[in-house]
């Protein structure tokens, strides 16, 4: 994992504090192993990274997805979500359509034979 060591520093936030908006090289921890959000999220991230770390990327969350599978709070919480938001949804029947009546179209059939000129002229 020589990419993701290369450029990356991983440690233990100092404190629970808020984070700071302003700080532009402030850094915002996902946990993986224990958030399926965030492993979906570092999936997207390998997706549109360089190639060499996505490759990487790639190993870390084969080895992830195929280990025990351990949640957090907020884990927890983000699986229940993403289990109800992927139960698919019930189909709508198709619509029944009524038979027409013989009638309606032998209409149909005798408006079709008036010729053209006839069309559009007031019967009196």
């Amino acid at each position: 994992m020589a990419e993701l060591t290369r450029r990356y520093i991983v440690m233990a936030m100092a404190t629970e504090g808020p984070f700071d908006l302003k700080d532009a090289d402030g850094a915002f921890v996902l946990k993986p192993w224990k958030d399926p959000a965030a492993l979906r999220a570092l999936a997207t991230y390998r997706d549109h990274c360089y190639p060499e770390l996505a490759e990487e990327l790639g190993v870390w969350i084969k080895t992830i997805a195929s280990g025990p599978v351990i949640r957090g709070g907020v884990g927890a919480r983000n699986e229940q979500r993403m289990a109800a938001v992927a139960k698919p949804r019930p189909k709508p029947r198709a619509k029944v359509q009524a038979k027409s009546h013989p009638r309606a179209k032998a209409k149909l059939k005798v408006a079709a034979r008036i010729p053209q000129k006839n069309k559009g002229k007031r019967r009196r």
